[in-house]
């Protein structure tokens, strides 16, 4: 594998900034300064290091994007943009994101090449909350809330499960809803099934996973050890593979 790559899925930056980080003479490989990006390492047994902290090669990955609107979340397609078309690495074609987002919603999305947590992560059984801001084109009213943080009726053959509401400014058209589900359009239909249209959406956390607030839209970043061990560990058990 080709040093930059390794660098790159290993989380140390995208392909471009550690062709940077290694011409910066900042990489040993097996003790040995390297300077060429096209370097070929073995990952599984050549020692990397960079400034100083060994860097240790997985077969999992896992990246945080801060979707932006007009993107749909899909692997690939033939008409429009998708969110993978913003990551400049792939490890294979096996990276993949966990869930949906609408065309039009913004925020946290979890792209990953480990199919067991996904799976773990989006089974209906396990409630995973996700946290959405959300603007509205009127003033909810406390009863409506009453209704979504009971369980509201959208067309299912089941009412929702019950939400959480935070409404964070006076005029009560700016706020945060939870839900534990993953309904096509969910929170969409929640909110007109009272009434009032969502004029803006955007996904702040899944699960114990939050959105990183310097990332801007079509960024994103590797996951640091510590939010895939929490990840791992909010998901409950599953088989991984490891």
């Amino acid at each position: 594998m080709r040093l930059d790559k390794y660098l790159a899925l290993s989380g140390a930056g995208t392909r471009s900034t550690v062709k940077k980080i290694i011409k910066n003479k900042r990489v040993t490989v097996n003790g040995m300064v390297c300077t060429r990006p096209e370097t070929q390492v073995r990952e599984l047994s050549d020692v990397i290091i960079l400034d100083e902290e060994q860097i240790l090669y997985s077969r999992f990955y896992y990246y945080m994007l801060n979707k932006p609107s007009g993107v749909v979340t899909a692997v690939s397609d033939r008409q429009n943009k998708t969110v993978m078309d913003f990551f400049d690495i792939q490890p294979g074609k096996d990276l993949f994101p966990v869930g949906r987002l609408d065309k039009d919603t913004e925020g946290l999305l979890l792209i990953t090449n480990d199919g067991p947590l996904a799976h773990a992560l989006l089974s209906p059984a396990r409630h995973i909350p996700k946290t959405y801001y959300v603007e509205l084109d009127s003033a909810i009213q406390e009863k409506d809330i009453v209704q979504l943080e009971t369980g509201i009726d959208i067309g299912e053959k089941q009412m929702t499960h019950p939400a959480s509401i935070h409404m964070t400014d006076q005029e009560k058209t700016k706020g945060y809803i939870t839900i534990t589900e993953g309904k096509y359009h969910q929170v969409k239909r929640m909110f007109q099934a009272v009434g009032h249209r969502v004029l803006y959406l955007k996904r702040i956390s899944m699960g114990n996973l939050i959105l990183d607030s310097g990332l801007k839209g079509g960024e994103y970043r590797a996951l640091t050890e510590k939010e895939i061990k929490d990840l791992r560990e909010y998901a409950g058990n599953y088989n991984s593979g490891k």
